[in-house]
């Protein structure tokens, strides 16, 4: 489970982010603050993993808090998703600069918070399975530079499909070292394996993603599927 700290100055915000967070595979709420202070103490006392942290707080600002995090705990400071209605180019910069994963601006619903922590949790996963390895290769380099960035994904039909699966499928593909057959992407993803068919044989249409058929001994091919490049 990643742990997760929820930092908001709104009570009630923070409570829906919370959420929100609870409802995505993978992630457990284990605190939250609304201040400076707060972020600071819970950070020493929780060790959370992710930080969903606002700006706007009435102690200073949570560049503030990365600030002070990338100074007393370095490397090993927990990760942080901003989650802010600061728009302003500025703070964006500064966060990025700052070591942030990702930059979320309020208002927003759900779905939107589970692509970015559903994407994260694959940088997640992927971080520690490579943690063992000496040396990786080029594709896995990218693969960590990206993943927490939800991908461009083709327009989605009107009906049939939701946005965020879709998201949440093709990012399963983009991290994979391999291609993916639809009960993989299932398992993945935590749809089911029709679901992950039906989503997969739309990304193929639209060119998105390839299809490969692998036979077995019985002859039948298996389907399976890569990122187009």
């Amino acid at each position: 489970m990643i742990r997760t700290l929820v930092v908001d100055d709104d009570f009630r915000v923070g409570q829906i982010h919370s959420d929100y967070t609870r409802r995505v595979a993978g992630f457990e709420v284990v605190g939250a603050a609304a201040t400076v202070a707060e972020a600071l103490a819970a950070v020493r006392a929780l060790r959370p993993d992710l930080l969903l942290l606002d700006i706007f707080m009435p102690d200073g600002s949570g560049l503030d808090v990365l600030r002070r995090l990338n100074q007393d705990e370095g490397d090993a400071r927990p990760d942080a998703l901003m989650i802010t209605a600061d728009h302003d180019i500025t703070s964006v910069r500064a966060a990025m600069k700052l070591g942030a994963i990702g930059y979320l601006v309020k208002p927003f619903g759900a779905a939107d918070l589970a692509e970015r922590l559903s994407a994260y949790r694959q940088l997640h996963d992927r971080v520690d399975a490579l943690s063992g390895m000496a040396t990786t290769e080029q594709a896995d380099v990218d693969a960590l530079f990206s993943a927490a960035r939800p991908p461009a994904v083709p327009r989605v039909p009107a009906k049939g499909h939701s946005a965020p699966t879709l998201s949440t499928i093709h990012q399963a593909l983009r991290t994979a070292r391999r291609a993916l057959s639809a009960a993989e992407a299932a398992e993945a993803t935590g749809v089911s394996r029709a679901t992950a068919q039906r989503y997969l044989s739309y990304l193929a249409k639209e060119g998105t993603v390839r299809l490969e058929l692998r036979y077995g001994t019985n002859g039948r091919p298996e389907h399976r599927y890569r990122i187009a490049h």
